[in-house]
Formats: C-alpha cells, sequence, structure tokens
C-alpha cells in the first residue's frame, strides 16, 4: 500500500494479492481513510487478512462480479470514490452519525454528474397510484406492518415512509407493545426506493434535512422492542437496507437481494453503509455495494445478513 501514486488520483487501483504475499507495513489509519479512489483487491488463494483491511473491496480472482464492480467504477468514479470514502468512515462510529454520513453523502451525489445522467436517461412517470402504504394491526402485544403496495413491488416512497416512522413512533410509545413484525404484500417484501420520486425534492440540502427528520432507520435503531422481518422476492436496496436494522430476519427461498445504487450515481440510502456492516462486515457491504449484484437466501444466511430461512 505504500506507493507513488498522487494523492489527487481519482477512479480505482487494482491490486493483485497472492498467496504467500507479506505482511503489509502498518499504515496509519488517518493516510488512507481519505483516500479519493477505490482500491480493488484481486485475491487468489489465501491472503493475509491485513492485505485485505487495507482494501475497499475483494474480490476472487474469476468472480464475476469483478467486471460488474469495474464496469460501475468505470461508469460512476465519482461515486465509487464517494462510497469507498463512506465505508472507510463508518468504522466505529455510532448509527446516528452513520445516518448522518450517509446521508451527506447521498445528498452530494445527487447533485452529481452521474445520477443527473441516469435521472436523464430514465425519466420519471407521472402517473401515481393512490391509498395506503402501510398497514398496521394490533395482535396481544405484537404490532404487524404491513407494506401494502403490492402493484409496485412494495417501492419506498416519501407516503411509505412517513407512515413506517408513524407506526413506529406508535410502538415505541406504547409499554403494552413488546413485538414489531414486518412483512411486504404481492410478489415481494420491498424492491427498494420508488424511482420516480428520486432526485424531486427542490435541492439536495433540503433532503437531506427531512431523510434525517423521518428516518425509517433511526426509527428501527432506536426502538426498544423486539423486531422481526420476513423477506421474499425482491429485497433490493432500502429493502435489505431497512431490514438489516431489525433484531431478527427471516428469509423465504425466493429471496433474492441486492444493493444496485450505485449504478444510479448513488450510494445506498436508507441506512445500508451503517446497517449491513454490522451484520456482515465492510468488505462483504462493498461486495454487494460495489457489484450491485445479487445475492440468495442461501447466500444471505451463510453471510449473517439473514438469520433464519423459512417459507
Amino acid at each position: 500500500m505504500r506507493s507513488d501514486i498522487a494523492p489527487e488520483r481519482t477512479g480505482a487501483v487494482l491490486v493483485p494479492l497472492t498467496e504467500g504475499m507479506s505482511p503489509p507495513g502498518l499504515v496509519p489509519v488517518e493516510r488512507r481513510v481519505s483516500l479519493p479512489f477505490v482500491v480493488v483487491g484481486v485475491t487468489k488463494k489465501v491472503v493475509d487478512e491485513r492485505w485485505l483491511d487495507l482494501c475497499d473491496v475483494v474480490v476472487e480472482e474469476g468472480d464475476p462480479a469483478l467486471e460488474r464492480i469495474e464496469e460501475n467504477l468505470t461508469a460512476c468514479p465519482i461515486t465509487g470514490a464517494t462510497l469507498a470514502l463512506l465505508l472507510r468512515g463508518q468504522l466505529g462510529v455510532s448509527v446516528g452519525d452513520g445516518l448522518v454520513a450517509e446521508s451527506t453523502a447521498y445528498s452530494v451525489l445527487q447533485s452529481g454528474p452521474e445520477f443527473a445522467a441516469w435521472r436523464a436517461a430514465h425519466p420519471a412517470r407521472a402517473e401515481r397510484d393512490g391509498g395506503p402504504r402501510v398497514g398496521v394491526q394490533r395482535e396481544g402485544t405484537t404490532l404487524n406492518l404491513t407494506l401494502t403496495r403490492p402493484q409496485r413491488l412494495n417501492a419506498l416512497d416519501a407516503q411509505m415512509r412517513d407512515e413506517l416512522v408513524e407506526a413506529l413512533t406508535l410502538a415505541a410509545a406504547d409499554p403494552s407493545i413488546t413485538r414489531v413484525e414486518w412483512r411486504g404484500e404481492g410478489k415481494a417484501f420491498c424492491a427498494g426506493g420508488d424511482l420516480d420520486e428520486f432526485g424531486t425534492r427542490s435541492d439536495p440540502a433540503t433532503a437531506h434535512l427531512i431523510r434525517l427528520q423521518r428516518s425509517v432507520a433511526r426509527a428501527l435503531s432506536r426502538l426498544n422492542k423486539e423486531t422481526v422481518t420476513y423477506l421474499h422476492g425482491a429485497c433490493v436496496g432500502s429493502g435489505i437496507e431497512l431490514a438489516a436494522f431489525t433484531d431478527t430476519v427471516v428469509a423465504a427461498d425466493d429471496t433474492r437481494i441486492s444493493l444496485p445504487e450505485i449504478g444510479l450515481g448513488l450510494v445506498p440510502g436508507a441506512g445500508g453503509t451503517v446497517s449491513l456492516p454490522r451484520r456482515i462486515g465492510r468488505l462483504r457491504t462493498a461486495w454487494l455495494a460495489f457489484s450491485g449484484c445479487t445475492i440468495d437466501a442461501a447466500t444471505a444466511h451463510r453471510w449473517g445478513l439473514v438469520d433464519e430461512l423459512g417459507r
């Protein structure tokens, strides 16, 4: 990791890591935490863990995910560098501070050229669907929350966000509620944020404050009750980012999980850079976020992103 690369370098550096390499020297955290480029470690066989700790994302030689990572970093170098900086900085910070950092990075990217290019290529649809977004039902001491937007695969929009925060606030305020269970109607638990709403606020600074004031992630992290999420179908972006904050995550066999935000010129924005590292570590979170690749329920269970497999 000692090199002549200029500190102004942006983009990515691929570092081949092979079995038998001498351990790296001691690299002060402050020397690498602010590097404005992505260090991609490509491993061959067993590599000293200390080398892996110096990388932003690690991929085995021959893993198809490497091509996806290279494509994403070529198309969105600013987003990639921002994601690397964000994940490096999450180590040891509180949930609240982590959410502020993530929202700040997300808002900065919303005003950047890579998100603008994606938005221009994917115009928002004008038509909107009505009706409630979250069903709330009490069964004894359990509060059941159900996402009720199946025609849009329970895509998380502002209305759903606000209804979830309201329901979680209710659960927090009622001492007779001891457990919260969370499900989704239809073919998927939650296919991520509503893309038609992305970038529709008057300005990124206002969106940043609204995101912090009406944060489902913060409400979940502060809820001093047992929480269980039942996943099925597509669990994309915010669908898995928020679920990872709950105590227990149960996944059906058809569950498919991914973090596709880099392809939009954005980082995860629903708390994923805070919740996922706490479950599966920085490097596995990075593999998902830099590649955008999908994992199944069995892989998520093996990693610890899912606690139980069920129907």
